[in-house]
């Protein structure tokens, strides 16, 4: 296959992990923002997926990033280490889920909506490039950006009067 044909092939594959998230995210309670995350092990198998939960369950630390990671983790075998797994996630991680996504060791981020206010993978910091780390993921970011912008776009215009 042509490099072109690959980059194609890697495109698609990565649009489907895109649509997984957008998936989760539809799933988010209504009153917390849908962002969803998937994690994927090695084989492209799905091991969690979760949508922003922080105001069902009153916890700030409970976005979609994070919950999917604890769940990954825990059927993941080994430990809370996630090498080799892709986190895919509607939104560009903030970050505490940079820090998070990171730490567990996750092998490649796809993510969709690129977000300038808090994003941390490249729009207002660069926490899993920063070479002072011992280990950062690959990254693809605006993977589907339009739907999932969508996504975000309809819940704040239904929040505001």
């Amino acid at each position: 296959m042509s490099a072109a044909g690959s980059r194609g092939a890697a495109e698609r594959a990565d649009e489907t992990l895109i649509r997984a998230a957008i998936a989760a995210a539809a799933a988010a309670d209504p009153r917390d923002v849908p962002v969803g995350a998937v994690v994927f092990d090695a084989a492209g198998r799905e091991l969690a997926r979760a949508a922003n939960a922080r105001e069902a369950l009153g916890d700030p630390t409970a976005h979609a990033e994070v919950l999917a990671l604890r769940r990954a983790a825990a059927v993941h075998g080994d430990g809370w280490r996630l090498e080799g797994c892709t986190l895919a996630v509607t939104l560009e991680p903030c970050t505490m889920c940079a820090g998070a996504l990171t730490l567990a060791r996750i092998g490649r981020l796809v993510f969709g909506a690129w977000e300038p206010k808090t994003g941390a993978v490249g729009s207002l910091w660069d926490v899993v490039r920063d070479r002072r780390l011992n280990h950062r993921p690959e990254v693809r970011g605006g993977v589907l950006e339009s739907d999932c912008a969508a996504l975000l776009d309809t819940f704040f215009h239904a929040q505001r009067p």
